[in-house]
């Protein structure tokens, strides 16, 4: 996939998991690559360093979305660091797993602040050189949990059925010359779902059509690169479910095998 060749791009919360999948697959593809990261610094080096040995170019940058001035900062300082700006991966993510009375009014508004407020904000400055240059693609990365309920996951559900709204509404606002769609995964091979139970690849597997969780490189890239590219020009407002067909049933294994205590601690 060349789509993306010669254009700019940014991918929030690159340092590991979805993002560093993405943020490699977008180099791949012939563009560079700005790799946001919050507190993994050397992840974001491995990333940058992947990409340069793949032949491609990324820088990384820290940043975190989930501060007052954060979203703002990050549009501007990826905009010096690579020249433009062409494509806008909102990524970063906060999870939050637990029973709903268990949910504190501060990581409420963690997540919220991440998935939602950050989203919203870093789109907005970003739409604004999009649309001065003429043209731009933002995919947001939601998640199947949005419209399919998934015990333990109150907060987490209630800010990815917020990005999904806004990538409507967003569309609606910056077209026709700034593109916005979202990526909806289901379960994911990335290390922090794999701490969740030991089983849980072949425990999520057995309930998705297709037989096994999404590998984010081989999975999740070429639908974020197409979204990205030109051959998606007529296509905004969009959600795709990037999910093996999980959707299409919506059981889950037995909740009780997951354990939070690791994401809950996660800064």
């Amino acid at each position: 996939m060349t789509g993306v060749a010669g254009m700019t791009a940014l991918v929030t919360g690159a340092s590991k998991g979805i993002g560093r999948a993405l943020a490699r697959g977008l180099a791949d593809a012939g563009a560079a690559v700005v790799v946001n990261y919050k507190t993994d610094e050397a992840g974001a080096d491995q990333t940058c360093a992947e990409i340069a040995a793949r032949g491609g170019r990324a820088w990384p940058l820290a940043g975190d979305l989930a501060t007052e001035t954060g979203a703002a900062d990050l549009i501007e300082q990826s905009l010096r660091l690579a020249g433009g700006l062409d494509i806008l991966v909102n990524n970063a993510g906060r999870t939050m797993f637990g029973p709903p009375s268990a949910v504190t009014p501060a990581e409420w508004a963690y997540v919220m602040d991440t998935n939602v407020r950050g989203l919203f904000f870093a789109s907005v400055q970003a739409a604004a050189h999009m649309t001065q240059v003429g043209r731009g693609s933002i995919i947001n990365i939601s998640s199947c949990a949005a419209t399919l309920m998934i015990r333990d996951h109150a907060a987490y559900t209630a800010s990815k059925a917020a990005v999904e709204g806004l990538t409507r509404q967003l569309a609606l606002e910056y077209a026709p010359q700034v593109r916005v769609n979202a990526v909806a995964p289901g379960p994911s091979l990335v290390e922090r779902n794999l701490e969740y139970a030991d089983s849980y690849a072949e425990s999520w597997g057995r309930v998705i059509p297709m037989g096994h969780i999404a590998d984010p490189a081989t999975d999740l890239v070429g639908p974020v690169v197409f979204l990205a590219s030109d051959a998606a020009r007529y296509l905004t407002g969009a959600v795709l479910n990037v999910d093996g067909g999980w959707s299409l049933r919506g059981c889950t294994p037995d909740m009780a095998i997951h354990t939070y205590d690791s994401d809950r601690q996660r800064g």
